[in-house]
């Protein structure tokens, strides 16, 4: 009995030795390029909500090359990009970089300097309604503009405001 329980014991250790022995694969190599960090850089994602951060990293790592309407001839294609917060249009050029985007967003967390001018400037009022807009262009570079609904009772008013909280 001593003997068939350490054959046992034995047999179960070197089966799973055999189990550990892994096959070596080689992989395909990977390249990964940033063709639109300027486009990311330039609209800043640090101080912006989320929604708005997901939307734009979408538009920069979109594949202009994979899609089925992509063909060589044309020296531009428009995208348009929708979630339920906004929308955006981008075009590129043939290569798959940003040439320019039209964004619009609407009832998105405001940052810090918009919020802190409006409540500086117009103490009890509160924001009803809100709106992001952000223009790229690849020379131009970026131009960003919050246009604001406060409301205070029955009054309204509509102003528009800069990213850094500057009233325009």
């Amino acid at each position: 009995m001593r003997k068939l329980l350490i054959g046992l014991l034995v047999l179960g250790f070197t089966t799973q030795g055999f189990a550990q022995i892994t096959k070596t694969e080689k992989l395909s190599e990977v390249i990964i390029v940033a063709t639109n960090y300027k486009y990311l850089n330039q609209v800043g994602q640090d101080e912006i909500a989320i929604p708005v951060k997901l939307l734009q990293r979408k538009v920069a790592t979109y594949d202009i090359k994979t899609s089925d309407f992509y063909d060589d001839e044309y020296d531009f294609y428009s995208v348009s990009f929708f979630i339920p917060e906004g929308k955006v249009l981008a075009a590129y050029d043939k290569d798959g970089k940003i040439i320019r985007t039209i964004e619009k967003y609407k009832d998105i967390a405001l940052p810090k300097s918009v919020v802190n001018g409006v409540v500086k400037r117009f103490p009890g009022w509160t924001i009803a309604k809100d709106a992001y807009l952000v223009s790229y262009h690849h020379k131009k570079g970026v131009d960003k503009k919050y246009k604001l609904t406060l409301e205070n009772g029955d009054k309204r008013m509509k102003l528009k405001m800069d990213a850094q909280g500057n009233f325009l």
